[in-house]
């Protein structure tokens, strides 16, 4: 099992330190044009996560391509690239420009933009015309079939699965307002985990892909619950902010979390899971 960031949750330039624990690195969201994103406050804390309503900040497709990507490369890390938009052109686009890359993280389901893009299917298919590059299509838990939507991405030629984004959220001040300055944020942190869980199994089941688990991801266990459910890799989110070593000591937490649950090794993966549906096997 890989140990990724989740994206927009980490700045590798910042913190290089941090980003060389992990196993690979995936960028903040990549837009053809540059966004200032939200206004502030755009980040509050709740009882058991957080809320950031950030709004897909980032520099632009040209300057990234330009500035960032070559000072990324230097950290000597595996690279993934997460694309944003507002229509499939968009996502195409962007992906047509991306090479020397490990992957492609198509961002299909952003809760703090107002801008409504095309269906997940059509980005994907348009993106996968674009490059040769593998594509994960990352979704969100929000939709009521989220199943239906994996299956969907992975016909139009989704390569993998990143589960889950944030589900949209509020939190209130003292005088009963809107904390965030844009009023809902995505929630992540420990109260997204047994929702991600379940995305994760039933997007597994129905379209059999590699998935990144990711959602309130902790400490070991979290990570070896994920692997039970059907995620080959896991990236860590929201701990990140409170624990820049969590990569570090997530990674040994598994190994010891694997013997606690009797099941095999990291290494060779072969301990099985066992849901009220199915039996998988723990790619850990």
């Amino acid at each position: 099992m890989r140990i990724f960031n989740a994206s927009g949750c980490l700045d590798a330039l910042a913190a290089p330190e941090v980003a060389r624990q992990l196993d690979a690195f995936v960028t903040k969201t990549v837009t053809p044009e540059p966004r200032e994103g939200s206004a502030p406050p755009r980040i509050a804390e709740t009882a058991h996560g957080m809320l950031n309503a950030i709004g897909l900040a980032n520099p632009g497709r040209e300057r990234f391509l330009a500035e960032h990507l070559p000072r990324l490369r230097e950290l000597g890390l595996p690279l993934w690239v997460s694309v944003g938009g507002f229509c499939a052109h968009d996502y195409a686009e962007t992906c047509s420009q991306l090479t020397g890359i490990e992957t492609i993280e198509l961002n299909l389901s952003c809760p703090n933009v107002d801008e409504a893009a095309d269906s997940a299917a059509e980005i994907v298919a348009a993106c996968r015309r674009a490059t040769d590059l593998p594509l994960y299509a990352k979704l969100s838990a929000a939709h009521p079939d989220v199943a239906e939507v994996a299956r969907a991405v992975a016909a139009a030629g989704a390569d993998g699965l990143s589960l889950v984004n944030t589900l949209r959220g509020v939190a209130l001040d003292r005088q009963l307002r809107p904390v965030l300055a844009r009023g809902s944020g995505g929630l992540s942190g420990p109260s997204l985990k047994p929702i991600a869980l379940h995305a994760v199994g039933v997007c597994r089941e129905a379209t059999g892909l590699p998935i990144v688990g990711m959602g309130g991801i902790q400490t070991g266990r979290d990570a070896l619950e994920f692997a039970a459910c059907g995620a080959r890799d896991v990236a860590l989110g929201t701990v990140l902010f409170a624990d820049p070593g969590a990569p570090t000591r997530v990674r040994a937490e598994l190994v010891t979390a694997c013997a606690d649950a009797g099941v095999a090794s990291t290494e060779d993966g072969k301990g099985p899971a066992k849901s009220p549906e199915t039996e998988r096997k723990v790619h850990a």
